[in-house]
């Protein structure tokens, strides 16, 4: 009978090994200060975080009932307008001051910018949103991390603590700097903006993460105006975004709370 000739294969031996320092890859190492920064905000603005956000939709419900929003091309419309000229924009300029203000420990201006976050809402539930979020995140970041000396700056601020200004304060009383912070709240609340529309519309996964992509440039531009504009400079030309926040506190049926 003959003998199948059978091939043994050659098994070659790899070395594997971590790089012992810089020196292996030069200009890719973290500080510690770095990896605490990116840990802290990949956690606070996750959307697991419990602050509740997905109950939220800013008055997207409305706007897909009354048929503003159908598509992914029509929502990017929206979104960006949103962003770019309505509460976006404008909690975006919020948080830049209030983490300035937190950073010099100007618990006077913080108390103006807290003040002045707070009134500027167009409708009861939007209200209700930023304000139950703010309370929310300070409660649960001020618990899971140490932060003595953050709960006694807070105690001296006299207004409700809307949700940019809580990130705000938060962010900067663990030392992470604001153009990080500020990126990463829009992109935040960008996300959950579109994973609100992906049940309400609905959207497909692969639709989804297309709005999200579509947003990007959208947030990096918001997020650079926002860092240099005063306070001044506040201001929305989001009508039917906000008739849409109006409208959604009397729909008959809905899922979410604003």
């Amino acid at each position: 009978m003959a003998t199948a000739n059978m091939s043994i294969p050659t098994v070659i031996p790899m070395l594997m090994r971590t790089p012992d320092s810089e020196a292996d890859h030069p200009g890719t190492s973290l500080t510690a200060e770095d990896k605490a920064a990116l840990y802290r905000l990949m956690t606070w603005l996750s959307p697991s975080f419990p602050v509740g956000a997905f109950s939220y939709s800013s008055g997207l419900e409305w706007a897909v009932e009354a048929g503003d929003i159908k598509d992914v091309a029509t929502l990017l419309d929206w979104l960006a307008v949103m962003m770019t000229s309505g509460s976006g924009f404008s909690d975006g300029v919020f948080l830049a001051h209030a983490h300035r203000c937190m950073e010099r420990s100007d618990i006077g201006g913080l108390n103006v910018i807290a003040e002045l976050s707070a009134a500027y809402v167009s409708s009861r539930e939007r209200q209700l949103e930023t304000t139950a979020q703010g309370r929310a995140f300070i409660e649960i970041a001020t618990t899971a991390w140490n932060a003595e000396p953050l709960t006694a700056i807070l105690a001296q601020i006299n207004a409700p603590v809307v949700y940019p200004v809580a990130v705000a304060t938060v962010s900067a009383a663990h030392g992470i700097e604001l153009p990080l912070v500020l990126h990463a709240f829009l992109h935040a609340q960008a996300a959950n903006w579109i994973s609100a529309a992906a049940r309400l519309i609905p959207l497909g996964q692969t639709d989804s993460q297309r709005a999200v992509a579509g947003m990007e440039a959208v947030v990096g531009e918001t997020g650079a105006r926002a860092l240099v504009a005063k306070l001044d400079d506040i201001g929305g030309m989001t009508f039917r975004a906000d008739i849409a926040a109006m409208r959604h506190e009397t729909q008959y049926t809905r899922l979410f709370r604003s």
